[in-house]
């Protein structure tokens, strides 16, 4: 019984030796150039604006997010898709209610404002403070 475990002992030492192996090598071999552009945050190749510690408005995460679950979510629909004349009827109101709650999930984040670059709220604020310059 020990034995097989030792079959597991020897190939968990030989993988974190290959690994402190390669970054000691990596570490020897590499070049050392401490110059400042290298601190810099990186914007897709443009120069920064501004500070890498620039708050985010948080709208762009909550679209990605929104983006990522309805995207995983079709996935679903594919194979689904594929055989759904040998599933029959339960497999169709199944999907159909699967359905609904993504469409009432949509209909709800976008009732909120969330789908928006700007919120109405703010729309609003921000427009009356221009006009009120004026």
């Amino acid at each position: 019984m020990l034995f097989n475990w030792a079959n597991v002992l020897i190939f968990v030492v030989a993988a974190v030796g290959f690994v402190g192996f390669a970054l000691f090598v990596a570490y020897l071999i590499r070049p050392t150039r401490n110059v400042p552009d290298k601190y810099k945050s990186y914007e897709c190749g443009e120069l920064p604006v501004m500070g890498p510690w620039v708050r985010f408005n948080i709208r762009f995460y909550v679209v990605a997010l929104v983006f990522i679950i309805f995207d995983v979510e079709i996935v679903f629909l594919y194979p689904w898709a594929t055989v759904f004349k040998d599933l029959g009827l339960l497999a169709y109101v199944e999907m159909g209610i699967f359905l609904a709650i993504l469409i009432l999930g949509l209909a709800y984040i976008w009732r909120k404002g969330d789908l928006e670059w700007i919120k109405p709220e703010e729309e609003r604020a921000i427009h009356g403070s221009a006009r009120s310059e004026n």
